[in-house]
């Protein structure tokens, strides 16, 4: 699964990877984000403009807005056209999840806890990964918006530490992914691979992580504390 990453770069890098897109100038750096708090998008909606939505999708036929709860962060690629809870927005809503790394936690023998790594690429550019969103509206008529991430197999670089990675597009497929109208699952279902291993690095960071309160650059300094 991927259940927290980060998005530090500035407003200006960000768009400097991203230029076909509008990004705000005014976006705090984030060290440490975890679900339920917002995280930064680009829906397929035309306007090509960073957003931010809920992280933990909720059906538009979800009847609570507590629907689903955590589970509803990551949506694994394998069943991602079956599922009900995706397949509607995979046909129709998907959006661009932007950061640049994520965490993932290994189980190591002789450590009483799981150790933190962070995961980005060698370069420290910024990416997209695959997400998907969707629109609720409460019986009061309250709108909330809010996405997940598309998960799948790990390549080299993660397979040592986790069994899923976050589904990362290439730049040539982010039209594709953002195109407005319904596409099939079988146009989309190429992009939903493991990112190369040889662009990507890896390394354990400390367990000051784990608290998703603690959000500075303590959190990527490598080292196991």
């Amino acid at each position: 699964m991927c259940g927290r990453f980060t998005l530090t770069v500035s407003p200006e890098d960000l768009q400097a990877a991203f230029p076909d897109f509008q990004i705000p100038g005014d976006i705090p750096p984030s060290y440490n984000i975890a679900p339920s708090q917002p995280i930064p998008v680009i829906p397929n909606d035309s306007k090509k403009q960073l957003t931010f939505y809920k992280w933990g999708l909720v059906p538009m036929w979800a009847e609570e807005e507590t629907f689903g709860g955590y589970n509803l962060i990551n949506a694994r690629a394998e069943t991602v056209a079956e599922k009900p809870s995706f397949r509607t927005p995979f046909r129709r809503k998907r959006c661009l999840v932007l950061s640049d790394g994520f965490y993932e936690w290994k189980k190591t023998a002789g450590q009483g806890s799981k150790i933190p790594y962070y995961l980005r690429m060698k370069d420290e550019t910024p990416f997209a990964f695959a997400g998907l969103w969707d629109r609720w509206q409460s019986p009061h008529g309250d709108e909330l918006l809010s996405a997940c991430i598309i998960t799948t197999e790990p390549n080299d670089i993660v397979k040592p530490i986790h069994s899923r990675m976050p589904v990362i597009l290439p730049k040539e497929g982010y039209e594709a992914w953002l195109h407005p109208g319904e596409k099939k699952p079988d146009q989309l279902s190429p992009y939903l691979k493991p990112y190369p291993s040889e662009e990507m690095e890896a390394f354990p960071v400390s367990r000051y992580v784990n608290n998703p309160k603690n959000n500075s650059p303590q959190c990527i300094q490598p080292g196991m504390i």
